[in-house]
């Protein structure tokens, strides 16, 4: 190829921004100045470089995140974070995973609003079954009415809603309560984690951490979280890998506050509790607001 063609090649508007762009990239946007309409090897190549390989980053990140619990919030904080997955990247996508896997294999619903039933519960995990009663379906109906006369107290909406529901029939009541479980709980539990470290930045005053370190440290750890849930529930049946994950899970939090935040062991054990009292029960009643809102209005 001639001089003059690189140059006619090398110089042109960008497809973009219509700056006059020199070499691979424009200067003035970014974008590659050499497009076409890629092949499906092209996709994939992108695919699998973009959302795996990411030049190392994921094994990079795995690998911290995994065996060196607080160490990847530390080189966050400390500013080595482009050879590193982004934190909110991470968390969702083991979340994504999580709520997958949970919703393929990881519950059994209980009957809702049947003959003998017990007050509805949305899900119980799998292979525990719903006791038997010998409840008459009218002890039900009475139990629906009271149910939406308080809700009528707070709100006519809310008491529409209930009439609603509990005129389903039973398999739909059922379907509809999985549906909005697994719709609005992903929701409800990512809108946790500012409270989540907000409860850390509660209980490390005075240590100098701004507020997006400990939101850092949140979504680090519940990413962890999640996967470990997650492997939990792949390793069905193997008593013993489960326990060791379980374990880890449990060791790992406070093992990760030490190396981010300092202090001994003795603190870092009380934090912890602290953290995950609050964290749980916030958590359960947002959970369970979410999913009465999503079932009601």
């Amino acid at each position: 190829m001639t001089t003059q063609a690189l140059d006619t090649r090398h110089h042109s508007a960008c497809k973009n921004c219509g700056t006059a762009a020199s070499g691979n990239f424009c200067h003035q946007c970014g974008q590659a100045t050499h497009l076409h309409v890629p092949s499906a090897r092209e996709f994939l190549h992108e695919f699998i470089a973009h959302y795996v390989a990411i030049e190392g980053k994921l094994w990079h990140s795995l690998k911290l995140l995994l065996f060196k619990p607080g160490l990847l919030t530390r080189e966050y904080i400390e500013g080595r974070r482009v050879r590193y997955i982004e934190p909110l990247r991470l968390y969702l996508s083991f979340s994504i995973i999580f709520f997958a896997l949970f919703k393929v294999g990881g519950v059994q619903e209980i009957n809702i609003g049947s003959r003998g039933d017990t007050p509805p519960a949305l899900s119980a995990p799998a292979g525990v079954q719903p006791p038997a009663t010998t409840e008459d379906s009218a002890d039900f109906k009475e139990f629906q009415d009271k149910g939406k006369r308080m809700l009528g107290q707070l709100s006519p909406r809310l008491e529409e809603g209930a009439g609603r529901f509990f005129a389903l029939s039973e398999k739909e009541r059922k379907d509809t309560a999985k549906r909005v479980f697994f719709s609005y709980t992903p929701y409800a539990i990512f809108l946790m984690m500012p409270v989540f470290a907000l409860y850390l930045k509660l209980l490390y005053l005075g240590s100098g951490r701004r507020y997006g370190e400990h939101f850092l440290f949140a979504l680090h750890s519940n990413a962890f979280a999640f996967m470990m849930l997650s492997l939990v529930m792949l390793a069905d049946g193997w008593n013993f890998v489960r326990l060791v994950l379980v374990g880890w899970l449990l060791f790992y939090l406070p093992t990760a506050m030490r190396r981010v935040y300092g202090g001994g062991r003795f603190m870092t054990a009380l934090r912890w509790i602290v953290l995950m009292f609050l964290h749980v029960l916030t958590l359960t009643l947002a959970v369970t607001l979410a999913v009465a809102i999503g079932l009601l209005l």
